[in-house]
């Protein structure tokens, strides 16, 4: 593992140091499914009402990386993030869930899978030990990744849009609008490494980032896993 400050953007950095585990994450057969409309409903039901829980506990990182903010500037990234979850992604999760057949009632009252909780618990772990740039570090593969997903599927001539039950799905992170959330990401770890960084703590950050990828991936392989009606 390289010590050297990246060349490029701190995400990409991470991104070479983590190859395996990236391709794993972003190339899971859970996303394959996705592409050619093959996963099988309850598990991306299963997906849904995880990816619910998995927003509350964002909102929470986002409050908690207001917290750990040093500037003005990146407390109002912090809260924007914040805003834009609960006055507005939230609505929409749930929107698109009841188009699953999921009402707001049971996701309410579904209980943490342990792959959900795994990576939670982590990533606020990872803010509450730390600091911001710890933080960002850890939701990147999360935020950066589902727009990488979405471009991908999105430009692949093998994904099968025509018919696809994901469609929207697949769309939803491929819009501009996504893109340009996960790019203000990768500038915001940038600044967080000019102004929190050095050569010393990329090791940590390298493991920090290959950890959150691999609990991404779990949260695919729980999806892929569900065969019960939800």
């Amino acid at each position: 593992m390289s010590d050297a400050p990246p060349a490029a953007s701190l995400f990409a950095h991470l991104r070479q140091a983590c190859a395996d585990d990236w391709c794993a994450y972003t190339e899971h057969p859970f996303i394959s499914a996705i592409a050619d409309g093959s996963l099988p409903e309850p598990a991306f039901r299963h997906y849904l009402i995880q990816d619910y829980l998995f927003l509350v506990h964002l909102a929470r990182a986002y409050g908690l990386a207001a917290f750990k903010a040093a500037t003005l500037a990146e407390i109002r990234a912090a809260a924007a993030g914040l805003s834009a979850i609960v006055d507005r992604e939230m609505q929409l999760h749930v929107d698109y869930c009841a188009q699953w057949g999921l009402g707001s009632d049971d996701l309410a009252a579904a209980a943490e899978a342990g792959p959900t909780l795994a990576y939670t618990r982590y990533v606020l772990e990872r803010g509450l030990a730390g600091d911001l740039l710890d933080l960002q570090v850890a939701l990147a593969p999360c935020i950066v990744g589902y727009a990488e997903i979405g471009h991908r599927l999105v430009s692949d001539a093998k994904t099968a849009l025509v018919g696809n039950p994901y469609r929207s799905w697949i769309e939803t992170y491929a819009d501009p609008d996504y893109q340009a959330l996960a790019a203000a990401h990768v500038q915001q770890m940038d600044e967080g490494m000019a102004r929190r960084g050095g050569p010393g703590r990329m090791p940590a950050l390298t493991q920090a980032f290959r950890d959150a990828t691999r609990l991404e991936a779990a949260f695919w392989e729980m999806g892929l896993a569900a065969t019960d009606e939800c």
